[in-house]
C-alpha cells in the first residue's frame, strides 16, 4: 500500500485511479487527517506501507519529520514546478527522492523500488530453500527458473517471507497488499490469491511451502 497526502481532492482521485491500473493499492489522505492517522496508527498499520507520497499542502516539512519518527519506508516529496530551493529543503527534511508533476505511477513505483534497495542493499532478496525471493519488484526464482506472478500474489510472497516463521493473519496479509481503508475488495479476496500462488509454488517444488490453519492464518513453512 502507498500513502499519498495531498490538499487537492482531485489530484489525489487521479493518482488513486492511476496506480490501481497498476495493480498497487494507493489511500490518498487530506493534510489535516494525514496529520492525525500518522501519529495514532499502529504498528501492524504502518508496517503495511510500501512508501509515502506527499504532494503540495501546507506543513509538509512538518510531516516527512513525524514520517521518519515512526516509519523507515520510502519518502518521496511530489513539486507541482520546478524550484532548487524548495527542493533542498525537502531533502534537508528527511524526503528520499523530490520529483516534480506530473508523474507516471510506474516512474513512482521504480523510484519506491530505487530507494528500497539503496537503503537495503544487502537485503535486497532472501533465498528459502529453492527459492529466491526478490523485494525490488522482481519476481522470484525457483530452482533457479523466475516464476512470473502477478503483483498481488508476488507482494503475498514477499511478505511470508519477511514474516517466515510467523503466522501471519488473512487481516495482515489484506492490509500489505490492498491497503488498510480498501473498503471496495473483501479480505476473502486474499484466499482466492493465496489459493493461486499455493498451486504455482507446488507446480514447481512438487509440495506447499505455506502452512495454513484455520482463522490463525498463514506461515511459511519452508
Amino acid at each position: 500500500m502507498l500513502v499519498f497526502v495531498d490538499e487537492r481532492e482531485i489530484v489525489a482521485t487521479g493518482y488513486t485511479t492511476s496506480f490501481n491500473r497498476e495493480g498497487v493499492s494507493l489511500t490518498s489522505f487530506d493534510p489535516s487527517e494525514f496529520h492525525d492517522w500518522v501519529q495514532s496508527a499502529g504498528e501492524h498499520d504502518l508496517a503495511a506501507v510500501e512508501a509515502f507520497l506527499i504532494g503540495d499542502c501546507p506543513d509538509r516539512h512538518q510531516f516527512s519529520k513525524i514520517i521518519r519518527q515512526r516509519s523507515r519506508a520510502p519518502l518521496i516529496a511530489m513539486n507541482d514546478g520546478p524550484s532548487l530551493e524548495r527542493t533542498l529543503e525537502l531533502f534537508a527534511c528527511g524526503v528520499d527522492d523530490v520529483v516534480r508533476k506530473p508523474v507516471h505511477a510506474r516512474e513512482i513505483l521504480a523510484r519506491v523500488d530505487a530507494i528500497r534497495r539503496r537503503v537495503q542493499i544487502n537485503d535486497d532478496y532472501a533465498v528459502v530453500g529453492d527459492m529466491r525471493v526478490f523485494f525490488d519488484g522482481r519476481d522470484p526464482e525457483i530452482l533457479g527458473e523466475p516464476l512470473p506472478l502477478p503483483r498481488r500474489e508476488r507482494r503475498m510472497l514477499e511478505y511470508l517471507v519477511q514474516h517466515r516463521g510467523k503466522r501471519v493473519t488473512k487481516s495482515q496479509i489484506f492490509n500489505a497488499v490492498y491497503g488498510i481503508f480498501d473498503e471496495d475488495v473483501e479480505e476473502a479476496v486474499v484466499e482466492s490469491h493465496m489459493s493461486k500462488l499455493r498451486k504455482k509454488l507446488r507446480a514447481r517444488l512438487d509440495f506447499d511451502p505455506i502452512d495454513s490453519k484455520r482463522y490463525l492464518g498463514y506461515c511459511l513453512s519452508y
